[in-house]
């Protein structure tokens, strides 16, 4: 409402802001009053709103409860005309600075009287415009709420938001799960073992769920319960059978649906038992019992098959006691146990467990149930080839009238083709690629046909697999294409919504057997729900089951030199070319040395040479002649000098990668016996910096190049021979056979090293790799402690990078005895927590405070040693063999060794 105030005094504006309401007193373009009143006055409920002015004082009263006042000293009495919701256009002289108002006004009263609506609308009283009389035509626009999975929803005047925060779902309508559906699906976007959220349905009902991923060549899905470790059941009177029930960290419908689209569910179970009985082979009725996921009691065990009343030594027939078919029905005295796996589908997860042998004299029994875990997206793989424009598939009519989302991939070398279509007596939708680099999603809900289009800047038809993902609400259509950005076409205001079709679906084709598509579809989804294509495609002519060639699209998820290996449904990473290993060929292999540690990796003598007729035969003859070298490898020390790497052959030739006095890299070469050792520097700081290091060294004939971190490539030229001849052993450590060592060499190698060596390649050949995985087979002599450690990962550079990954660990039993390890269940547990957590307290506290005397001591010790004089960079300069010389550890050095 507006008017203008008597005597001039100003004019006064009464209007919703930030839901609320303002009143605005002004004159000549200042503000002399302004006060508030009410919150949320847009929630499409009725409000009364009064103001009220009297002896001087003015008051804004909403929903009689909430008052504003003010003292005012203008004389605020209409002057003459009020204006409500607007002004007019006839210069009238109102001025409306604010939104015009929408919404709906009744009980209007002016001094106590009240207006009478029916003489506005006769025109016998006031003047109105643009109005509906005697009808309120607000549309609660979130009444139905089309706001999915939990989306809150919000309107204004002409339509409605949904916020998705907090969902896991996104889109306008919160309809789009913004997870994957399966450990294998985050596998082939590059993934490493974790957490991840699972969104097993997509857009469907059930909700997404915190899972472990454990990705190996396989990709598990590891779903937890409440009790995964060995528990140790004790002898208790009156109590003849125990149960033990299971909480999962998933809910039944989402394990249901985990089990279904999964290749091959697995879960152990394992009984250790001494005089308790399991199953009460061969006739008994049997003690104990474990209830699956459909509520249905089973009397077999893990190893066994369904309905047998065996354990797995019944079934390979190696029992202890033939003539029992479980190892703890022969009533032993002593540990025994019978374990296995689970592997019927249909019966799994175990819900619960009944043990019932354990109330005589002397029995004792632990039980463990491991995690559920699963592998293999039958959805994910689940692909069809299309090898004739004529062919297609059909479904039934697909149901999305007001939501809909449809999700694929593709591969394919055509230019153009219907990836699917459903048609209805006027509705339809279709979706197709219309060029190498354009896919159109076309649709009509009875406002006109709409097309919505995404172009790429490369061609889609590469054969390589590409994700495409379409959905429509009633606000909005949206294409997305890979990782491309969308397209998005809103929807007519206040048309048509519902999505009505009556056809089958066609994918692969139409239904008018023109423009098909050649090539592949594969994990077809349509609101969360994936078709069989592969069922289909075996029955339907021109259409196959399967696809082959994946690496094309997922060979770049093989990292450092691994090499991509086809499989039916995904690949695999090929390392044994690589000093990585792990699921992409991504995991460093580091190991701790000390001064007498040596890798030692032979090769046979060149023929002419060889008079040793027994050597080993796994070795490598080494008749080659070398031309060039490729090596790397990565370090962290703080000892200067040292030597890193050194290799040497048949003829007394070598060469070393080592840090000088100043910690400097020098490579050494020798590939001629009657000239001097070259010398190659590379510039750069001190290395025995206790920081990790990447060293590249790469040699072509006489060309010599040298790169240290991230600093540039430093080239140099042999000036003596450029053949390596008759390579005898590739050493990393301590340097055994140092008989022929150079003098120089053998200085420097007295001291052995100290420190961290990671991912040591020379040419094709690992053998830090080689010593640490395959002992057994490979041609490698490892001298001294070597085991497998963390200390090459560049994470610890950085104290603040945090694991991503994570493993799970199960535990066996104690060392020398038949006892399992277990987590006892008697009435003492929390006694015996409580004393546990105290001395780990008190032994932490010891730790500690003995750790801060050493660093004490270690200072002290340093700061009486003498300063070092001027050292020598010059490779000519002898290595002193004093344990002294090497570098004082630095700050950084003192923390990680503590």
């Amino acid at each position: 409402m507006t008017f203008d105030l008597q005597q001039n005094a100003g004019t006064l504006w009464l209007y919703l802001s930030e839901a609320k309401a303002r009143l605005q007193i002004q004159k000549s373009g200042r503000i002399l009053t302004d006060v508030t009143a009410g919150v949320n006055l847009n929630d499409g409920q009725w409000h009364r709103l009064e103001l009220a002015i009297r002896r001087g004082r003015l008051a804004v009263t909403v929903d009689q409860t909430d008052s504003s006042a003010v003292a005012t000293s203008v004389f605020a009495a209409p002057d003459s005309v009020l204006f409500l919701g607007g002004c007019p256009g006839d210069g009238s002289g109102c001025r409306n600075p604010f939104n015009v108002f929408q919404g709906c006004m009744r009980l209007i009263r002016t001094d106590g009287a009240l207006v009478d609506l029916i003489k506005v609308q006769q025109m016998l009283l006031g003047n109105f415009s643009d109005l509906q009389m005697d009808v309120c035509g607000i549309v609660d626009r979130c009444s139905p709420n089309h706001c999915e999975h939990g989306g809150k929803c919000s309107q204004s005047w002409s339509t409605f938001h949904c916020n998705c925060s907090a969902t896991g779902y996104s889109g306008a309508t919160c309809h789009s799960s913004i997870y994957e559906a399966s450990c294998e699906a985050y596998k082939h976007k590059g993934n490493t073992s974790g957490f991840y959220y699972i969104d097993v349905d997509g857009s469907g009902p059930i909700k997404p769920q915190l899972i472990y991923c454990n990705m190996s060549d396989k990709a598990w899905m590891v779903i937890q319960h409440n009790n995964t470790e060995l528990t140790k059941l004790k002898t208790s009177s009156g109590i003849n059978q125990h149960l033990a029930h299971f909480n999962y960290s998933a809910d039944a419908e989402q394990i249901r649906a985990v089990i279904s689209q999964s290749e091959h569910c697995e879960q152990e179970l394992s009984y250790h038992c001494r005089k308790s009985r399991l199953l009460n082979t061969p006739d008994g009725a049997p003690f104990s019992w474990w209830v699956g996921g459909s509520g249905e009691a089973h009397m077999y065990w893990g190893g066994a098959v369904p309905g047998s009343q065996q354990c797995a030594c019944g079934l390979q027939g190696n029992c202890v006691h033939p003539e029992h078919f479980c190892n703890c029905d022969a009533d032993s005295k002593d540990w025994s146990n019978d374990s296995g796996l689970l592997a019927h589908k249909e019966h799994l997860p175990v819900q619960s467990l009944a043990l019932g042998d354990i109330s005589r004299s002397g029995s004792e029994a632990a039980y463990r149930v491991g995690p559920l875990q699963c592998y293999g997206d039958g959805n994910f793989w689940n692909t069809a080839y299309f090898n004739k424009e004529t062919s297609y598939l059909h479904f039934p009519t697909f149901h999305g009238e007001l939501s809909a989302d449809i999700s694929f991939l593709f591969k394919t070398s055509s230019s153009s083709g219907v990836f699917l279509e459903n048609l209805g007596f006027k509705d339809f939708i279709r979706i197709e690629l219309s060029s190498p680099t354009e896919v159109v999603f076309s649709f009509d809900v009875g406002n006109g046909p709409l097309d919505v289009r995404v172009q790429t800047p490369s061609a889609l038809n590469d054969e390589r697999w590409h994700h495409v993902r379409a959905e429509r609400n009633v606000k909005e259509a949206s294409l997305c294409v890979d990782q491309h950005p969308a397209a998005v076409q809103k929807a007519p205001a206040d048309g048509h919504i519902h999505l009505q079709l009556n056809s089958q679906l066609f994918v692969g084709g139409t239904a008018s057997r023109q423009k098909g598509f050649l090539g592949c579809i594969r994990s077809l989804k349509l609101n969360g729900r994936t078709l069989d294509l592969e069922e289909r495609a075996a029955i339907t002519p021109g259409v196959s089951a399967g696809c082959p060639g994946h690496c094309s699209s997922y060979g770049g998820l093989c990292l450092n030199h691994g090499s991509c290996v086809e499989k039916y449904s995904g690949f695999t990473c090929d390392c044994s070319l690589s000093p990585f290993t792990g699921t992409f060929c991504h995991k460093e292999l580091s190991a701790f040395f000390k001064p007498g540690t040596s890798v030692t990796y032979t090769f046979k003598e060149p023929y002419e040479l060889n008079r040793n007729i027994s050597a080993q035969s796994s070795s490598i003859y080494s008749d080659l002649t070398l031309r060039g070298e490729n090596i790397s490898l990565s370090f962290r020390t703080s000892q200067a000098p040292a030597l890193l790497l050194y290799v040497n052959s048949y003829y007394r030739e070598y060469l070393s990668i080592l840090l000088n006095r100043n910690g400097h890299l020098d490579v050494k070469y020798k590939l001629a016996h009657s000239r001097e050792a070259e010398v190659f520097r590379a510039s750069g700081r001190n290395l025995a910096n206790g920081q990790l290091h990447r060293v590249s060294v790469q040699r072509l004939a006489e060309t010599l190049s040298i790169q240290v971190d991230q600093h540039e490539k430093e080239e140099f030229n042999l000036t003596s021979d450029t053949e390596f001849n008759a390579i005898k052993s590739i050493v990393i450590g301590k340097v055994l056979d140092s008989g022929e060592v150079d003098p120089e060499i053998g200085r420097l190698n007295a001291l052995g090293f100290t420190g961290c060596l990671s991912v040591v390649q020379f040419n094709s050949i690992s053998p830090l790799k080689a010593a640490l995985l395959y002992p057994d087979t490979s041609p490698v002599i490892v001298t001294g402690s070597l085991s497998e450690s963390g200390c090459g990962s560049s994470l610890l550079s950085n104290p603040h990078a945090a694991e991503t990954t994570h493993s799970l660990t199960d535990h066996v039993g104690t060392v020398g005895t038949g006892e399992p390890i277990v987590n006892a269940i008697n009435g003492d547990s929390a006694l015996i927590g409580g004393v546990i957590a105290v001395v780990i307290f008190v032994s932490l506290s010891a730790l500690a405070v003995t750790a801060r005397f050493l660093y004490r001591r270690k200072e002290t010790f340093q700061s009486q040693e003498p300063k070092a004089g001027k050292t020598d960079d010059s490779p000519e300069t002898p290595f002193n063999t004093d344990p002294n010389s090497q570098s004082i550890i630095s700050d950084n050095q003192k923390e990680y060794f503590i």
